[in-house]
């Protein structure tokens, strides 16, 4: 089992190289994973940098005591996977997110499509963002990632079609598709934009919008897939293909 991982928003660590792991992450390491001296962690800013430390001692239930030495910087993965998720019904978006993550996205738009059911809007626009935030960030911790995938603002049509046009690889899952994802040409590096539609598919006129930007359809089999798994199994196609899972 490799070490767990905690977020931090520094890596500051005192003489000695000790460094306090204090507040939520700090109650978690305690009081739920009830971590001891002599354990390993991994302690990250979700952003690349992390360090291995070993635990010292805890301080009351929300205070870990670590030994940190150096920190180390891992670089971004080539190429860059982004999947444009349409928005789903309830938490599958969620689901969607944290499978994503645990594969390897490197980001995830979300996209409110013709046909979505859901809309963002407002408030429960607001929430729903933070909750796929906050939903990349635990998986990525699950997962031992120590760099997280971007969640953007939720996209436009018009904002995912531009998104293709700057991509090397540009696809949309649709049944359409003459070529599975899996036989298609690759780059090595670059940027690889994937679009996943809503439950009542990607409509006609959104089809044709991202086929002038640059995008191919493209299926994954004979089987359809739900929304909130498409793009996980896409995923796991694109990452394999491109040496990535190597």
């Amino acid at each position: 089992m490799t070490a767990p991982v905690f977020v931090v928003e520094h890596f500051d660590a005192g003489g000695g190289g000790r460094y306090v792991l204090d507040g939520p992450e700090g109650r978690h390491a305690v009081s739920v994973k009830r971590l001891r001296a002599g354990e390993d962690v991994v302690l990250t800013d979700g952003a690349g940098r992390w360090a291995d430390c070993v635990v010292l001692d805890t301080e009351g239930k929300d205070r870990l005591i670590l030994q940190l030495d150096s920190v180390s910087e891992e670089p971004a993965e080539e190429p860059r996977v982004t999947v444009v998720q349409a928005l789903p019904k309830g938490d599958r978006g969620e689901l969607a997110v944290e499978t994503m993550t645990e594969v390897g996205v490197d980001a995830v738009v979300p996209w409110a499509a013709a046909r979505c059911i859901t809309q963002w809007k407002g408030d429960r626009g607001v929430k729903a963002l933070g909750k796929w935030r906050a939903t990349a960030r635990e998986a990525g911790k699950q997962s031992r990632r120590v760099r997280f995938p971007e969640v953007a603002e939720a996209a436009t049509t018009k904002q995912v079609a531009a998104l293709l046009a700057g991509a090397d690889f540009a696809a949309v899952l649709h049944e359409s598709g003459d070529e599975p994802l899996a036989t298609a040409e690759l780059p090595s590096t670059g940027d690889i934009v994937l679009v996943v539609g809503p439950e009542g598919g990607v409509a006609p006129e959104e089809l044709a919008l991202f086929e002038e930007a640059g995008a191919r359809a493209y299926r994954l089999g004979r089987s359809v897939l739900r929304t909130s798994t498409a793009g996980t199994a896409a995923a796991a196609v694109l990452l394999a293909r491109t040496g990535r899972w190597s």
